[in-house]
């Protein structure tokens, strides 16, 4: 099977579109959450996506192959809260290392099944490593300034139990995204590169931040270039952003990314701005029309969607990318 590195000189790769958007047509209950194995649990897991790996596995393997089937090279597994940080919400830590597991052997098995249709056209799965739910450089306090909500070793333990139940499910690499604080996701790279080290393997890894406004800056204050000076220091398949802004608004920042950096660029931008419900209202074609001056501009080399997004965002998407070179970098960072 060929690897992503040799996939990604061929082609702009494209990466699948929102797991949460997808699953909300489902409608599930807190019954279907919970399944019939949580039935009893004494807390509510309603909202808890991530369960829906174990509970709801066909729902994970339907939007798996509903955006291969939209084109997609890489899908990202049903991680993105996947610590026992993030699950301590819901009172799961127990269960993180299966909840991982499972989610990448969902998605190994879907992605596979399609590459066995067309060998061609090898697909991936990215393990989704989600920035938690805390901040490790900002107090969650206004009145504490100096207070931390967490740690970076209380991250780098959490990170690196998701890292190795996403390799043993069977993740072709893995996916740090919507990165709001940098050194959240140093925690994350720094688990990341213990395994490896332990294991003695190599595992691509992709970068993602997000730029929360208008300032251009991550919402821990770094701008475009500071962030992708702190995250350069391990070789990446791709640094880029994802989240927060629609492909519009995020293009000035992946310009300047673009134009600094060597390593091959990602962008997974919503689907426009949410309205006054949360809704994200950009349709696919209208996206598809922002992504093409993405391509025009030779700016990526992964491209797809985050918030709002579906296989019909991604398929436009796709249609228009298989028109076009990868990015080629000029660039010496």
């Amino acid at each position: 099977m060929s690897s992503i590195h040799e996939a990604i000189k061929k082609n702009i790769l494209i990466l699948d579109g929102a797991m949460g958007t997808m699953l909300q047509r489902y409608n599930f209950s807190e019954e279907d959450f919970r399944g019939e194995r949580f039935k009893d649990f004494p807390h509510s897991l309603k909202g808890n996506n991530d369960l829906l790996s174990l509970t709801q596995p066909q729902a994970i393997k339907a939007v798996h192959a509903a955006y291969f089937e939209a084109g997609a090279d890489i899908v990202e597994t049903n991680t993105f809260s996947g610590t026992t940080i993030g699950m301590a919400d819901y009172f799961l830590e127990e269960y993180v290392y299966e909840l991982n597991y499972e989610s990448a052997k969902i998605a190994r098995e879907v992605a596979d099944e399609w590459t066995a249709k067309n060998p061609e056209k090898p697909r991936f799965v990215a393990g989704s490593i989600g920035p938690t739910n805390r901040t490790a450089s900002m107090s969650p306090d206004v009145n504490d300034p100096g207070y931390r909500a967490v740690t970076f070793d209380d991250l780098r333990i959490a990170y690196k139990q998701q890292v190795e139940a996403l390799i043993d499910g069977g993740s072709d690499l893995l996916l740090v995204e919507t990165i709001f604080d940098t050194l959240n996701a140093k925690a994350a790279l720094f688990a990341i590169e213990e395994v490896k080290d332990e294991r003695n393997i190599d595992i691509p890894i992709m970068v993602s931040g997000t730029i929360t406004d208008a300032s251009g800056r991550t919402l821990s204050g770094q701008t475009v270039e500071a962030f992708l000076v702190s995250v350069s220091h391990i070789p990446l398949l791709s640094v880029g952003f994802n989240c927060a802004l629609g492909a519009d608004l995020l293009k000035p920042y992946l310009q300047t990314l673009s134009q600094n950096t060597s390593f091959n660029v990602s962008a997974h931008p919503n689907a426009g701005l949410p309205n006054a419900f949360g809704e994200y209202d950009e349709t696919p074609a209208e996206m598809q029309a922002q992504i093409k001056t993405y391509l025009d501009d030779n700016l990526v080399n992964i491209i797809g969607g985050c918030c709002g997004t579906t296989p019909e965002h991604i398929k436009l998407i796709a249609d228009i990318a298989k028109y076009y070179k990868p990015r080629v970098s000029t660039a010496t960072m």
